[in-house]
């Protein structure tokens, strides 16, 4: 065994609770999504972060659907809680229309989604998939 096979990252936490769902691109569905998000979280026993992963959910969501859309295909919500994080993922097909932070103008009606995701969560980023994107935002369980 080599040095670089006895260092490994540490096994991933096994996910004890988890939901996924595909939801067509419409302003209804964020509202559903956000809707199950809080309902979900806050039947695992987890009322404080309920709030915060909706609201996760929905700027997520909401990019999803304004900037990951095509015509025809779905975007997929997946929860994920492990004894350490509640992870929240709202993946589109849209790989190439990656998400960064920007500081909008005082007058802009959008472009804060992020900002807030940012300050709300413990973590969060981009995975590419085979098809698409996946951008996620985690919270600690405390």
């Amino acid at each position: 065994m080599t040095a670089a096979q006895e260092i490994s990252a540490p096994a991933p936490e096994p996910v004890l609770r988890e939901d996924r769902v595909d939801h067509t691109p419409t302003a209804h569905s964020v509202a559903l999504s956000r809707h199950r998000t809080a309902r979900l979280v806050l039947q695992w026993g987890h009322p404080s972060l309920a709030g915060d992963a909706a609201l996760l959910v929905s700027e997520l969501a909401t990019n999803a659907l304004l900037h990951g859309a095509i015509r025809g295909r779905l975007f997929r919500v997946h929860l994920a809680l492990t004894e350490v994080a509640l992870r929240v993922a709202v993946s589109d097909p849209r790989g190439e229309r990656l998400p960064r932070l920007r500081q909008p103008g005082a007058d802009d009606c959008y472009g804060r989604g992020l900002l807030i995701v940012a300050q709300l969560a413990d973590d969060w980023g981009v995975e590419p998939r085979t098809v698409g994107k996946a951008v996620f935002a985690q919270l600690s369980v405390r």
